[in-house]
């Protein structure tokens, strides 16, 4: 139960850090909310062109955060793990079509290069994961199994005992 608490906890801060990283600089000061989500999957790659907050990267993070709602109601270290995947990826996705775009990534200071909102994003889906490494899940009980109360993965665990068994 402390492992759930603990993953959930993380898993709930990861979530708002991939939700924030969209409203920093990402790179050459330019907000990873201007960033149209189109952009990173048609064949032009990354323009100037600004977007919609919802049309923007804000989008799949937005969507990981979900994910991860459910995945701390569900107690599922599935949908936490599906999560940090989800915000990894597109700070990936975006790392590659930015630097096709630019001819290559920098790295700098005073705004130029890349910004802190992506390396919010990289530690955001780093906590997600590890949220779900931590989690343990949920417990099966005797309602899960099925209705003779044996165990599919181990049948000696709710088989019922016989006195010849001790």
């Amino acid at each position: 139960m402390i492992r759930n608490a603990i993953g959930s906890l993380i898993g709930l801060i990861g979530a708002a850090a991939a939700v924030w990283s969209p409203f920093r600089a990402w790179y050459d000061g330019r907000p990873g909310r201007d960033y149209r989500i189109e952009e990173l999957f048609a064949g032009s790659g990354i323009t100037d062109d600004g977007a919609a907050v919802l049309g923007s990267l804000l989008l799949p993070f937005l969507f990981a955060a979900l994910l991860t709602l459910l995945a701390v109601v569900r107690r599922s270290r599935l949908l936490m793990a599906l999560a940090g995947v989800v915000v990894l990826g597109f700070a990936v996705l975006w790392m590659v079509r930015q630097g096709q775009a630019a001819g290559g990534l920098s790295v700098g200071v005073e705004g130029t290069g890349i910004g802190s909102g992506v390396a919010t994003a990289f530690g955001a889906g780093a906590l997600l994961l590890l949220a779900a490494a931590i989690m343990r899940g949920r417990r099966r009980t005797r309602r899960d199994l099925p209705h003779d109360g044996v165990d599919p993965v181990d049948p000696h665990r709710w088989a019922p005992t016989s006195p010849q068994d001790h």
